[in-house]
């Protein structure tokens, strides 16, 4: 994963989004010993923020359990990683999936997320999962550094696009569907440099728990992922290049960042209904150890 020292080269990213296809080591989104085993056979999946990072990883194992994979990306900045990606799920996908699509948009408003859901019920009849995934983080040292404009873009990304894409794909799923939301570690502990991006991941908490309070009488479930340092684009984006070399090593228990494949089974578990049928409302905790009692 890092180095026999659980220390990363140093880098920097200086634009967002990052870029997954720059990074060093590069991040793993596959493991040799996954046993797929169908679990998602027949399933139409959506991922947003799919191109890179845990994104690309679910997006692989989906595909490896007999889904159908759709994804969103920025255009312009992350072509190279979607198409990387694209590539990934058409070598993974089984006989009985359909053909892969990436989807170029901002999710940060809400008519771009119409377009989206819009665009893959037109293309497949109808949607399965949904896994809300995009995000931006940025850090501060100060509230100073915080403006309107910024805290406007953070919450449009990280959990305007949740609740859009979610309202527009309600209307294409059914009893036995599944939306998986991806939140934070920091939505638990809390982050002093990154208040604006904890904040939004703490709102994502909330909105999973009262989300799978609404959808429980129509057979869907709602539950979130809770992922502690990983290895992803966003980071080498953000982070400081003092802060990228100890990643993680600094922070868990397990002494080193996780990689997007330890986090990817987490959404397989709770896309499937023979997997996670008992549970909604729900939080896992791929976190290398760090206790949150949450």
């Amino acid at each position: 994963m890092a180095s026999g020292e659980n220390r990363f080269p140093p880098q920097k990213q200086y634009t967002q989004p990052g870029k997954e296809y720059l990074m060093n080591p590069l991040p793993k989104y596959s493991d040799p010993d996954y046993k797929p085993s169908n679990k998602l056979r027949g399933k139409v999946a959506v991922v947003t923020g799919g191109d890179s990072g845990i994104g690309r990883a679910v997006c692989n194992l989906f595909s490896l359990e007999g889904a159908t994979v759709i994804f969103t990306y920025v255009k312009g900045q992350e072509d190279i990683d979607a198409r990387d990606t694209l590539e990934i799920i058409r070598k993974g996908k089984t006989a009985e999936a359909k053909d892969p699509m990436a989807i170029p948009v901002d999710l940060a408003r809400e008519e771009n997320c119409k377009r989206v859901v819009e665009e893959v019920a037109k293309a497949y009849g109808s949607i399965d999962i949904l896994v809300n995934n995009a995000a931006v983080q940025y850090e501060s040292n100060s509230m100073d550094e915080i403006d309107e404009a910024r805290l406007e873009m953070v919450f449009r990304t990280n959990i305007f696009s949740y609740f859009f894409m979610t309202k527009y794909a309600l209307k294409h799923m059914k009893g036995g569907s599944s939306i998986i939301n991806t939140t934070s570690v920091v939505a638990y502990q809390g982050l002093a440099n990154l208040l604006d991006y904890s904040s939004t991941k703490g709102a994502i908490v909330g909105f999973t728990r009262s989300l799978a309070l609404h959808l429980v009488s129509k057979g869907i479930r709602v539950n979130g992922v809770a992922p502690g340092p990983i290895w992803t684009p966003l980071e080498v984006a953000s982070l400081t290049v003092e802060e990228i070399v100890i990643f993680g090593s600094d922070v868990t228990p397990m002494k080193r960042a996780g990689q997007p494949i330890e986090v990817a089974p987490c959404y397989v578990f709770l896309a499937s209904n023979q997997s996670s049928s008992y549970m909604t409302g729900q939080v896992l905790h791929p976190n290398g150890g760090i206790i949150v009692n949450a």
